[in-house]
């Protein structure tokens, strides 16, 4: 709950991170008689034969035993749970520092849309928050004192048709995803990417530090090609006032939070069918250990590109929600009390979607 509405503060003071093009098509990609980007065409090579990893990406599903705090060590959790306790303001991205390792698997949304340039003998990997990591392929070796910097020190190789990437020289300023897990500056991280097809990548990552774990863990993403959309930049200005600014939006937005009876929760349970800039949408509202959550399909971060997020909605009353999408939710009801209607509330307006059997 903590970190979904630390989230939602974010976003409404951060600048988007994608754009929907809606009259330029990405140039150059395969598509389908309809005009669609066919993600299972073949993979892209290089004049070597290898898959070249060239696009806009976004991580779309994680899973791995690297989210289970078991086999991390007790200063880590810890560190964890005081995150959590201040509604992870200690966050670096929250302070207008690097995510470093912390971006590998965060959501499209939240920082982990990426760009791979893949030239000969480097691949370039840029992020909107105007961050690069640099991935060499020339034949060399990782240090082994390494002086620690943010992105870490990349270096990799070709197995077959996978590329494994071996890194380190991280500082231990960064965490490696966003339930606030910490790692030491003895991190190593392995990265295995394989291209599947052209809109397909899956990413094995193997977090190998002594100092934080007590075996090495794992995680799986699978990654899509984001077509006819591009990556802005997000700028975070850092000042005296920034931190004080922000624990005082986390305040103000608690003590807005009210307690809705679950039976009047439950009668917001359903299907709600609408129609954004044109598109279709499909609003899935469910009710989890005594909380509202909503599932869009397409989802909020990209429209064909990005995960399909469950998201707990935020009571501001009895039928106004918030959302750490960044928008609001406002449920309507006949005389008879029957919820008939969900609008969704963007800067544009309130957009409605009808409740469907």
């Amino acid at each position: 709950m903590k970190r979904r509405l630390a989230i939602f503060i974010v976003l409404t003071m951060s600048a988007p991170v994608t754009a929907q093009w809606l009259d330029l098509k990405t140039p150059g990609l395969p598509r389908t008689d309809e005009g669609r980007v066919d993600l299972s065409a073949p993979v892209p090579r290089n004049a070597d034969g290898r898959p070249n990893l060239s696009g806009l990406w976004a991580p779309r599903e994680v899973s791995g035993d690297f989210l289970n705090s078991e086999n991390v060590q007790e200063w880590a959790q810890q560190r964890m749970e005081a995150s959590e306790e201040n509604f992870f303001a200690d966050s670096p991205r929250f302070n207008c520092l690097p995510s470093g390792p912390g971006s590998y698997p965060a959501g499209a949304a939240y920082g982990g849309m990426r760009r791979f340039v893949h030239g000969p003998g480097i691949i370039a990997v840029l992020n909107s928050d105007l961050t690069y990591r640099q991935i060499f392929l020339d034949g060399r070796e990782l240090e082994a004192e390494p002086f620690p910097t943010w992105t870490g020190y990349s270096v990799g190789h070709w197995d077959g048709d996978t590329l494994v990437v071996e890194s380190n020289g991280y500082n231990d300023r960064t965490w490696l995803h966003g339930e606030g897990l910490p790692h030491t500056e003895n991190l190593r991280i392995t990265e295995r990417y394989r291209r599947t097809a052209f809109g397909h990548m899956q990413l094995d990552i193997t977090y190998d530090d002594p100092g934080t774990f007590h075996s090495p863990v794992n995680a799986t993403i699978a990654l899509r090609f984001a077509a006819d959309t591009e990556l802005l930049e997000v700028v975070c200005n850092e000042s005296s006032k920034g931190t004080s600014h922000y624990n005082g939006e986390i305040s103000e937005a608690v003590q807005k939070i009210v307690e809705v009876p679950e039976d009047v929760l439950a009668t917001y349970v359903g299907t709600y069918q609408g129609r954004w800039l044109g598109n279709p949408i499909t609003a899935e509202v469910t009710l989890e250990d005594g909380a509202l959550h909503l599932e869009r399909t397409p989802p909020y971060s990209d429209a064909e590109d990005a995960a399909s997020l469950k998201l707990r909605l935020i009571a501001q009353s009895q039928n106004a929600f918030d959302c750490p999408c960044g928008l609001g939710f406002i449920f309507s009801a006949e005389e008879d009390g029957m919820t008939t209607e969900l609008l969704e509330v963007h800067v544009s307006g309130a957009w409605t979607f009808r409740r469907v059997p």
